[in-house]
């Protein structure tokens, strides 16, 4: 019987990079999504991946959500929490409504689906846990207090839950990614993304399929010596 795997925020970019990669790999795959039901559908309708939707913020939500997934498709084996959202802006400039909804989906996010799922992993003796951390979560980034406290957050939360899993055949790992051609990337103007770019010393923007590539490793049987460990994929922009 196929491993089970879900992945927040699923439908698009990395998300939808990993869940395609991890159905490839023999995982029965879910995927979830926050808000655009036109995309969701249209993801389903492409990769045969079913789509759930609800806010993995919300504690109760993301209770419920991973009490369906399991109903429909069977015990959860593994968690990639991949959604995030940026609300950037200086300190000087930012709302207390804009730090706290950063802090409620990037970090709070990964609290509710390991809540959710981690018991049954620990009952089952595997599972595997992979947080998208980022490589401003590591190296900070101007105008983005909130996201990078959420992901350096993400990195500590790791390594804590890393040390309670692994008696229990439950690894967590997390991907610091770097700069990646997606629609968020995308969206930066071209003078802005060339300044970038010029700082990656590989020369290029990472490709979703690489972050999902390091993801399947994680939750691979070859992994389970792995655990506590955050993979950076930056194409050498940050090295620590």
């Amino acid at each position: 019987m196929a491993r089970v795997a879900i992945v927040t925020g699923g439908t698009r970019g990395i998300g939808r990079a990993i869940c395609e990669n991890l159905r490839d790999s023999g995982f029965t795959v879910a995927a979830n999504y926050g808000g655009n039901d036109q995309k969701a559908q249209e993801f389903t309708a492409e990769t045969g991946i079913k789509a759930y939707k609800w806010d993995v913020g919300d504690h109760e939500a993301s209770l419920a959500g991973c009490a369906q997934v399991g109903e429909d498709l069977g015990p959860i084996d593994a968690v990639v929490n991949n959604a995030g959202i940026t609300r950037d802006g200086t300190l000087h400039k930012m709302s207390y409504e804009d730090w706290h909804e950063v802090m409620r989906v990037n970090l709070g996010g990964c609290f509710n689906m390991a809540k959710a799922c981690f018991p049954g992993m620990r009952e089952r003796k595997w599972g595997r846990i992979v947080n998208i951390g980022s490589i401003n979560g590591q190296a900070g980034q101007y105008g983005q207090v909130n996201y990078a406290a959420a992901k350096s957050g993400i990195h500590g939360f790791t390594k804590a839950l890393a040390q309670e899993g692994a008696k229990f055949g439950v690894t967590v790992n997390a991907i610091a990614p770097g700069y990646i051609d997606t629609d968020m990337v995308a969206a930066v103007p071209e003078p802005v993304l060339e300044k970038i770019v010029a700082k990656i010393p590989v020369g290029r923007l990472g490709q979703a399929s690489e972050i999902a590539r390091a993801v399947g490793f994680f939750c691979s049987e070859e992994a389970g010596f792995v655990t506590g460990s955050t993979m950076s994929v930056n194409g050498g922009q940050h090295m620590y």
